[in-house]
């Protein structure tokens, strides 16, 4: 039996969809969740007919907190794919569900949601990609794997972003292969 995945993404799904690429995963993406109801994310789960949802953080934080455990709970994942969703995720959250994120930085260095530009102008010569375990801290989980990517000359924020996109794509498939026989099952 498949292991069960959740993904939670907010953006244009780059990494949601090697995940639904990646044939070699024994996993069953059982829902993609987003903060963003127009997410470009949306459209590809809807390609891949997997079922997608919907959980905007509008008025109440505590509430968004509440509605998002209770949902995810609903499905029963062995493991959360934080893939660009750019929410911190409630304490409660992460101590009940293993979840993991992909960051565009080698991580503790830049942390947080500039950290492409955070790179680019400390002037470093190498960066790159983690994928950690999400804790109730911003980026501060224990690190599980990383890449670099250089820094070339002429870089920009939107190039440097994109040649780190490239690495994050095979690298979240690989720690998720590299994790599931770590992951209790919910079966």
């Amino acid at each position: 039996m498949a292991y069960r995945v959740v993904i939670l993404a907010s953006g244009a799904g780059s990494l949601t969809q090697a995940i639904i690429d990646a044939q070699d995963l024994d996993i069953e993406i059982v829902a993609i969740i987003s903060d963003q109801s127009q997410a470009q994310v949306l459209d590809r789960a809807r390609t891949a007919r997997i079922h997608c949802q919907i959980v905007a953080l509008e008025n109440s934080r505590e509430r968004w907190n509440r509605e998002i455990i209770e949902i995810v709970a609903g499905y029963r994942p062995d493991l959360v794919v934080s893939a660009g969703f750019m929410r911190i995720l409630p304490a409660e959250f992460v101590e009940r569900f293993p979840t993991i994120n992909c960051h565009p930085s080698l991580l503790p260095d830049f942390p947080g949601a500039h950290a492409v530009g955070d790179a680019l102008a400390a002037g470093v010569g190498i960066t790159g990609t983690t994928v950690h375990w999400v804790d109730a801290g911003v980026d501060s989980g224990p690190i599980i794997t990383q890449m670099q990517v250089p820094v070339l000359a002429g870089d920009d924020k939107a190039v440097l972003h994109e040649r780190i996109k490239k690495v994050e794509r095979g690298l979240i498939v690989a720690t998720i292969a590299l994790i599931l026989p770590t992951l209790e099952r919910h079966v």
